[in-house]
């Protein structure tokens, strides 16, 4: 597991910093991730080549084998029939393909335990990958939760820190502005333009309608005016 934890440290590494950078925390999580599936691919990469060498050197035994056996065989038929010297000769032949095929043993040996190896880290790699995708998916909805909550704090922060009371206050100004303008313009205003104006407009203060009941109820009670 030496490499995969070389390959994790590096990876954790490489995560802090980002973090610590200030990076956008789901850029950094999405390419963590796409880092982690091409390292698996290449491993994969790997375990193919191994296996498929593993492979070929099985084959190169078999056939080493094969001819030891086939030459054992036409060393004793040679013996059999009496030539010796040839039977020496298939002997010899024999010898150098058993020595091939032991050869070829002992590296079949450190093929299949590095085969072994091999699949083991792929397949403590798919593990932490697809735990890793899980974390990933949950670390980003919690970072998209934390950037609309801080969004939403902000503009929270924004109206009670008084944006509208300051519309209010200035509406307010205004309003007062207003009344204060219209109360000076009424103080200096001439007596008999008002008047006029009023006669202009058609107002008489005689035409309020209370003075007016107020008239016909003296007249039928027959009370002098005031």
């Amino acid at each position: 597991m030496g490499l995969l934890d070389r390959f994790f440290r590096v990876v954790r590494t490489s995560l802090n910093d980002a973090l610590n950078g200030a990076e956008d925390p789901e850029k950094v999580l999405e390419q963590t991730a796409a880092d982690m599936q091409e390292n698996l691919l290449q491993l994969r990469q790997a375990v193919a080549v191994a296996i498929a060498t593993q492979k070929r050197s099985e084959r190169q035994y078999d056939q080493a084998y094969t001819k030891a056996r086939e030459f054992y065989s036409r060393a004793q038929s040679a013996l059999a029939k009496g030539n010796e010297p040839l039977a020496r000769e298939a002997l010899n032949r024999r010898q150098s393909y058993l020595e091939t095929a032991q050869a070829l043993e002992s590296e079949l040996h450190q093929q299949k335990n590095s085969v072994q190896q091999l699949k083991t880290n792929m397949r403590a790699l798919e593990s932490k990958i697809a735990q890793a995708r899980t974390r990933k998916d949950m670390y980003i909805a919690r970072a998209r939760s934390a950037k609309a909550t801080q969004k939403l704090n902000e503009m929270m922060t924004q109206v009670n820190g008084g944006a509208f009371d300051q519309i209010e206050d200035k509406i307010l100004d205004m309003e007062a502005n207003a009344a204060a303008a219209a109360e000076i313009n009424q103080i200096s205003q001439d007596p008999l333009e008002t008047k006029f104006s009023a006669l202009e407009s058609g107002y008489n203060p005689e035409d309020n309608p209370v003075d007016i009941e107020l008239a016909a109820l003296k007249a039928r009670l027959k009370l002098p005016d005031v």
